[in-house]
Order: C-alpha cells, then structure tokens, then sequence
C-alpha cells in the first residue's frame, strides 16, 4: 500500500494547489472588471461581481468537500487495514465500508473491503461485489483479488469455479505460489488425487519448503489408499530445511498415517 499512499497524497495535494491556484486566479479577474462604458453598466457593475464571487465561493467549497471526501475515504480504509491487523473485525468491516460508500470508484477501496468480507467469512457478500471490482479493473480481477475470489468459492465449496480462476493466474504467473496449493487442495475435496498430487508437486519443485503443499501432498497419497506414498512424502523433508514447528507438525502427520 505505500506506492498507493504516495499516489493518494500526490494527487490530493495536487488537487488543493490546483484549487487554491483557480480560486485566487478567477478572483483577481473578478477584481479587474472594469466599466465597458454600456449604458447602465456602472450600476450593474458591483453586482455583477458579487455574483461572481458567489460562484468562485460556491466553487471553492464544492472542491474543498471533494478533498475532505478523498482525505476521509483513504483515513478511512487505513483504519480498515489497522483494524485488520489487529483482528478487530468488525471495526475493519465498518471502516472499509465507510470508504467504498465514500468513493465508491476507488478500485483499492473495494480491495481493503474484500480483506474484510474474507477475514469475517462473508464469502457469499464478497462474491456479490465480484462484478464492481471486475468493472473497475477494466474487465479483468488483480492477482490477489482473483486468487481471494478463488478462496471464496473454496471455503462455499464451490469447487468448480475454483479451478478456472486457479488455472487462469497459474498461467498468468506461474511464480505465484498460491493457486496451485489452492487448486490442489480443491482436487482433494473433489476427491482426484491425480490432479491434486501433480498440483502440490508443480509448486515444490520451485519451493521445496512450502509446508503446505509437502502436507496436500502427503494427505493425496493418504487419501487415495498410499499410506506408504504419504510416510515418504514426509520422509523427504530431512532434505531440507524446516522450522522446529513445522518438523512437529510433520511428525504429527506421520503418526496418523502410521495408525
């Protein structure tokens, strides 16, 4: 988010200057009308200006207002991510709303309210908004908005659009290590090991110590009636190295397949 707080202070202070320049400039040509010797001008003259002036203040508070809604939207997601991070859900719903209600434009607005949704399990709602941010980022999701999508329909189990968005972002990035841990666990809940095995084993071999994706694969070959697959699996991690917690949690997996 810090090249997004750059750009927001970048355009926020370019929008005061640019205001505060128009106002004094439109001003001072106000200040210099001068009598076009038309008859009844003289007279007319002084409220011919008022009204002027009246516009310019109109126009002023007009821009102020939309500064003071800019500055409030972006306090207000700010707070949402904070809020986040300190696992006050509810306040980081609320916030996030209140910046989506204030610029309901702002792409990354919907992003902060998407994290929200997810991290209270409003999966359903979250994909209602799947429409707006597809509009809002010219027909196409960012990476991780596609890949929080993706997780809904996961968590609703619906496993079927899971696979299409997976695969899609695998393509668009095969660095990016999370859809295929994704896509494999959503074979496993559709009970294809095959695919689920080939899903984990694409991602390990470019980060052999991904725990999650060693344990997809190991449960794979446990589900599918591999006990001995599933130990081996395991086994394998001695190559490389582990956190002490994850060598726990190992050793965990290897007594249930053991039973």
């Amino acid at each position: 988010m810090g090249i997004d707080l750059a750009r927001f202070i970048f355009w926020t202070a370019t929008k005061t200057l640019a205001l505060v320049i128009l106002g004094l400039m439109t001003a001072k040509a106000v200040r210099g009308l001068r009598d076009s010797g038309a008859s009844g001008t003289p007279d007319r003259l002084p409220y011919i200006k008022g009204a002027l002036y009246a516009a310019i203040l109109a126009l002023v508070i007009l821009g102020a207002q939309n500064v003071g809604t800019d500055i409030a939207a972006e306090n207000y997601a700010r707070a949402s991510q904070r809020n986040l991070a300190n696992s006050q859900l509810p306040k980081a719903y609320e916030n996030a709303r209140r910046a989506v209600e204030l610029r309901p434009g702002e792409r990354r607005y919907w992003h902060t309210l998407w994290n929200a949704k997810f991290a209270r399990r409003q999966y359903a709602s979250l994909l209602a908004d799947r429409p707006t941010l597809f509009a809002l980022g010219g027909g196409k999701l960012e990476e991780e908005d596609a890949y929080t999508c993706a997780a809904a329909y996961y968590f609703l189990a619906q496993y079927d659009q899971v696979i299409p968005l997976t695969e899609n972002m695998i393509r668009e990035n095969r660095a990016y290590a999370a859809p295929y841990v994704l896509q494999g666990y959503t074979y496993l809940a559709q009970k294809k090991f095959a695919e689920a095995e080939r899903s984990f084993l694409e991602v390990l071999q470019t980060i052999p110590t991904l725990e999650v994706a060693v344990a997809g694969l190991a449960h794979a070959h446990y589900l599918r009636g591999d006990r001995a697959g599933a130990q081996a699996v395991l086994d394998e991690t001695s190559r490389f190295s582990f956190s002490p917690e994850a060598r726990r949690r190992f050793q965990d997996l290897k007594a249930l397949y053991a039973q």
